[in-house]
């Protein structure tokens, strides 16, 4: 049977996980790419390279992640955290949520892994959360 997850469960299972998929609207239609994230229980980082995702973000500023935690076909969790495009332009604030992502997640590309320091033209974002919910099957 599916429940509905709290509020506190379902940051906390954003919390946990690192990868998601990014949703969107281009032009009225409905983009979905995967990300690697952080998550401080209040707004979901990213960093990307410039490209159609920044774009279209940056049209239309509204935004969610859908995340899941799967055990089998009958033990799963599913949230979705939706929020507004926001990008970090604060240089103390950049380095601080960069330094954040790799230590969470060291190997998120090979040039990263093998760098530890962004592209020059890296963009780092986040999606302030404004509403969460969750479900689960247990």
């Amino acid at each position: 049977m599916i429940n509905q997850l709290g509020e506190r469960e379902s940051r906390a299972l954003l919390k946990e996980e690192v990868t998601g998929r990014l949703g969107c609207s281009d032009h009225g239609k409905p983009y979905i790419v995967p990300v690697y994230y952080l998550f401080d229980n209040e707004c979901v980082y990213v960093h990307s390279l410039p490209g159609h995702k920044i774009d279209v973000l940056r049209d239309n500023p509204n935004a969610c992640l859908q995340v899941d935690k799967v055990k089998d076909d009958f033990h799963w969790q599913s949230v979705l955290a939706f929020g507004f495009y926001e990008e970090v332009n604060d240089v103390n604030e950049r380095q601080r949520v960069l330094t954040n992502m790799f230590k969470r997640l060291p190997y998120q590309t090979p040039v990263e892994s093998q760098t530890k320091q962004p592209e020059p033209d890296t963009i780092v974002f986040r999606i302030r959360v404004t509403d969460i919910t969750g479900v689960y099957e247990s």
